[in-house]
């Protein structure tokens, strides 16, 4: 199963986390790592990530895929991507936030978890924090590559029974499938009449 990139909110993830650090700077893994913590505490408690990014296994731990790929190759990765408004191009590995780009699309709980994700392991080095996500057991050593990281494998990791997985991966389904259907309304200029509640837990 995979949930739908948010490139606004994995943005605003972005920039709560740097807001938060010294001088709104912080070494780019330690960026990735904290954005990845607190993508599965979400995943967690909430039945969905925040970001909706891919997730691989590479040497000093899990990636956001498409984060990982913005700060290391830049905007002709994506060049529509808000990202490069706001947050830095990587100099002496680190990034820096350039300016606000609010909060509006994370929800109170999300925004919870991003300050409580920062709160716990601000002062760990980011070695040790490299070290700590070895021990997440849908991390395995790629050996200088990337092994892809599926969602089942983190609900896994975390505890959740097979059941409730299955419940995880119906829902995010459900959802995807109207996502894309209210986008093809929007794309016709018509207003969708259809409201279902989502069945994962609502922000």
């Amino acid at each position: 199963m995979n949930f739908r990139y948010d490139s606004q909110k994995t943005l605003q993830a972005a920039g709560l986390l740097l807001s938060l650090a010294d001088g709104g700077s912080m070494e780019y893994m330690r960026l990735i790592k904290l954005l990845y913590m607190a993508d599965r505490k979400a995943l967690d408690l909430m039945g969905e990530t925040i970001t909706g990014d891919r997730y691989v296994s590479m040497n000093y731990g899990p990636v956001l895929s498409h984060v990982y790929d913005l700060i290391n190759h830049g905007p002709p990765i994506d060049p529509a991507n808000p990202w490069f408004d706001f947050i830095s191009a990587p100099a002496n590995y680190r990034v820096k936030l350039i300016k606000d780009p609010g909060n509006g699309d994370l929800c109170e709980k999300e925004e919870a978890i991003i300050r409580d994700t920062f709160r716990i392991y601000r002062a760990m080095n980011i070695w040790d924090l490299s070290e700590l996500t070895h021990l997440f057991p849908e991390w395995r050593n790629p050996h200088g590559g990337a092994i892809p990281i599926r969602i089942e494998d983190i609900l896994r990791g975390i505890g959740k029974p097979e059941e409730e997985i299955e419940e995880i991966r119906s829902d995010m389904e459900t959802k995807y499938y109207l996502d894309k259907l209210f986008d093809a309304e929007e794309d016709l200029t018509t207003t969708p009449t259809i409201q279902i509640e989502d069945s994962v837990e609502a922000c």
